[in-house]
């Protein structure tokens, strides 16, 4: 196992720079989710990190060694990708083995420790299967046999389970998990859902436009959001967005939203989030009108309007209500974050300018 560096690596394309000086470290058997929406450059710096990219400027070290100018196959490294990337003439077992009969080593040895991978994967009964013979799933699972039996320093995982369905994402989501707890190995995974970046990584980069925005743990993240984007970004349903204006210690939002923030270092235009879950029903507080209603069963999801501005709410419970019904709105203020309306920076306690976390 290994850490890993980047040292402010840039990517550019002829003139135009895609990555713009991307820094960020992973300590030795973490699990960390490069997060953002497509185009943000996070399967770039991966692949620069992988070699399979060449880095325009900055360093990436691994284990301590600038790897700058090693071969991808030198790196002791291990990729799984989105499309698996089996060769289909080879069964399951000379799928896994395959890098491993290219580094010349036995075949006794060979065979145990396609045994042990296909053990830990529960791919047992298939190894002599061909790779159309199988599942999404079971295709996954054989490209990350095929990446544990090198022992790699690193694994690197190139949105691993965007081709499976919701249900087989969930549990692959477990498994890799699972995977990593008994490996420990360190793992730097690329993703542009949230939600598997929430519950799998042990430490969230959110990415945009080629820039990095925050790194933080998932609760980090969610809890102390640096700006707009990274709070619309990381939680779902997203969070809600309310434009106003604090005045002698109080913002003014549309429909009567009015929040106490008098501990707020700050005069003019502000956004107000909240998340839909902190929005309640109440008989007090400013009056919305219901536009729709979503039953789960055990939760209700609502979609309402307030003075020309729809929020989301996310009820645990079953309501009996309909499209068209007015209802009061109830939250804590505590609950609230404030964003400069220019700047886009979350605004904290004594800050004007607003309240930046590490990226």
């Amino acid at each position: 196992m290994a850490s890993v560096e980047i040292r402010n690596v840039v990517k550019r394309y002829g003139s135009l720079e895609v990555v713009h000086g991307v820094s960020a470290e992973i300590a030795d058997g973490e699990f960390v989710a490069l997060v953002g929406p497509s185009g943000c450059g996070k399967s770039t710096l991966l692949r620069m990190i992988a070699g399979l990219e060449e880095i325009s400027d900055g360093a990436v070290v691994i284990g301590g060694d600038i790897v700058n100018e090693v071969a991808p196959k030198d790196r002791n490294i291990s990729m799984v990708f989105q499309n698996y990337a089996l060769y289909p003439h080879m069964t399951v077992a000379e799928n896994m083995a395959f890098a491993l009969r290219l580094a010349r080593l036995p075949k006794d040895e060979q065979k145990k420790k396609v045994g042990e991978a296909a053990t830990m994967l529960g791919l047992e009964g298939l190894l002599d299967r061909y790779p159309g013979q199988l599942s999404g799933g079971q295709r996954q699972r054989v490209a990350m046999g095929r990446a544990i039996v090198r022992r790699p320093e690193v694994f690197l995982f190139d949105e691993p389970l965007s081709n499976l369905d919701a249900k087989l994402r969930v549990q692959m989501r477990a498994e890799i998990k699972g995977l990593h707890q008994r490996l420990r190995t360190t793992s730097i995974y690329v993703t542009h859902d949230q939600i598997e970046a929430m519950t799998m990584a042990d430490r969230i980069v959110v990415m945009r436009d080629g820039n990095v925005e925050q790194i933080g743990t998932p609760l980090e993240l969610f809890d102390n959001p640096r700006n707009l984007f990274v709070a619309s970004f990381i939680g779902s349903p997203a969070m809600n967005f309310i434009k106003g204006e604090v005045v002698d210690g109080t913002f003014r939002g549309p429909g009567g939203f009015v929040i106490p923030a008098a501990n707020l270092a700050h005069s003019g235009p502000a956004v107000a989030g909240i998340r839909p879950n902190k929005l309640q029903i109440g008989a007090t507080g400013p009056s919305a009108k219901v536009l729709i209603v979503e039953p789960t069963g055990d939760e209700t999801h609502l979609l309402v309007e307030l003075g020309g501005a729809q929020l989301a709410m996310l009820l645990r419970e079953r309501v009996s209500l309909a499209p068209g019904d007015q209802i009061g709105l109830a939250f804590a203020s505590a609950d609230v974050h404030f964003f400069d309306d220019q700047s886009t920076l979350r605004l904290g306690r004594g800050d004007p300018k607003g309240a930046p976390c590490s990226p």
